[in-house]
């Protein structure tokens, strides 16, 4: 199967957005980061610590696992459909609603959590909520700016995710210990911010929907990588790299209290501690690397120094032993991280097979970051037990290096890409 170039009703390419626009880009992105890393990060695992201390890894596995393999479906299927929406309120704005209502849907249902499966439901809810306004905000980017601009807003993005980390992980600890309060601010920030986004964003409605039929079901999630080697290089570089990303950010939590030996009830500061570290680090580095992108106009050196930089990061954090060493590699991994992801969004805009209807592929590419938190705890218990000793019977350095590697083969496939300098 092949990707097959759609199209809508002649319409205006994409011009400079009105003033305003990555402020409110930003307050979305960063609500919506901030409502799933959270619980990811840190309240999934002191719920489930909660629940079962014994099994609580296990059951963190499965459920961010399950709740990753749920974005999966939803972020290729979700951009399908706002390509063909008709709406009034647009094609993007009403997936803008819809990932409002389901943060409020996960957080309710993650404060009344008594089981494992009731914890699986909550991460469905929050990371299908988190994929309705990734894909609208990835589209808004690639519909209302032009190529040659998009280094600022893909730095906004870009910075959405430790952003929205070092936010929702600074009110968690104002908060802590009350876990209902850690909960629930996360998910009301992002209500406020998609909302917010609704009302300013301008989104015209197309009149005729995109070709459709049996076969473009199926192309929904593909994209034939002999037709589209380029698209399908900067899928497998995104992957690999946010095998990285996974790697520190899911077991960061067990590694300060199972090696590091922080008391759980003090482990929320040593969390937002190590995410404001990374993302100063990003914050710093990443719009400076967005702009200079912009006006040399490559992306792919950009691209692959990031990424053997957060490489390096998870190195130092796998050989780390006191926490000024951890906050040291974090530090590294955040600049990495931060590049990255401003310049690589611009880059996979760029790549996308019909640039008219970009959501559904944009949804695709964005399961490239949503795979390996499926990937990671599938994998994850064999390499902690790797080396493993009665005195460690989880090996946190073969993780952190495992991740390492991928981040450097995720530097070595951006490489073959020819369609972005």
């Amino acid at each position: 199967m092949s990707a097959s170039v759609e199209t809508t009703p002649a319409r205006p390419g994409p011009a400079v957005p009105r003033r305003g626009f990555l402020f409110f880009l930003g307050l979305a992105a960063v609500g919506a980061a901030m409502a799933n890393l959270v619980p990811a990060v840190l309240t999934l695992s002191l719920k489930a610590t909660e629940l079962d201390a014994a099994r609580a890894t296990t059951t963190v596995s499965v459920v961010t696992g399950v709740g990753a393999l749920a974005s999966l479906v939803a972020f290729p299927l979700l951009g399908r459909l706002s390509d063909r929406t008709t709406s009034r309120l647009g094609r993007r704005r009403p997936f803008l609603l819809l990932g409002s209502a389901l943060f409020a849907v996960g957080a309710v249902v993650l404060l009344v959590a008594g089981s494992t499966p009731v914890l699986t439901l909550a991460a469905v809810a929050t990371f299908t909520g988190f994929s309705s306004v990734t894909v609208a905000c990835t589209a808004v980017l690639a519909d209302q700016v032009p190529p040659h601009r998009r280094g600022p807003a893909s730095a906004v993005l870009g910075l959405s995710l430790p952003l929205g980390a070092v936010l929702g992980l600074f009110g968690a600890q104002l908060v802590a210990p009350d876990l209902a309060a850690m909960i629930l601010l996360p998910a009301g920030a992002a209500i406020a911010g998609t909302l917010a986004l609704f009302a300013f964003l301008t989104d015209a409605p197309i009149t005729e929907r995109p070709p459709f039929d049996a076969r473009e079901l199926a192309r929904t999630f593909w994209v034939n990588p002999r037709r589209r080697p380029d698209f399908a290089w900067a899928w497998a570089s995104r992957l690999l790299v946010f095998l990285g990303v996974a790697a520190i950010q899911a077991y960061q939590t067990f590694y300060l209290i199972l090696v590091l030996h922080f008391p759980p009830d003090r482990v929320a500061s040593a969390v937002f501690l190590s995410t404001l570290v990374l993302t100063a680090a990003a914050v710093v580095f990443a719009p400076i690397a967005g702009e200079l992108s912009d006006r040399v106009r490559r992306r792919k050196p950009f691209v692959v120094a990031a990424a053997l930089i957060f490489a390096a990061g998870l190195v130092l954090a796998a050989f780390a032993h006191s926490f000024p060493a951890f906050l040291t590699a974090v530090g590294v991994v955040g600049l990495g991280q931060g590049v990255y992801l401003s310049v690589d969004i611009a880059l996979v805009t760029q790549l996308v097979p019909d640039p008219a209807n970009p959501a559904k592929d944009l949804g695709l590419m964005n399961i490239a970051n949503t795979l390996p938190s499926s990937l990671v705890p599938a994998v994850a218990p064999a390499i902690l037990a790797l080396g493993a000793t009665p005195e460690a019977p989880q090996n946190f350095a073969a993780l952190f290096v495992f991740g390492a590697v991928a981040g450097l083969l995720g530097a070595v496939l951006v490489l073959p890409i020819r369609q972005v300098a």
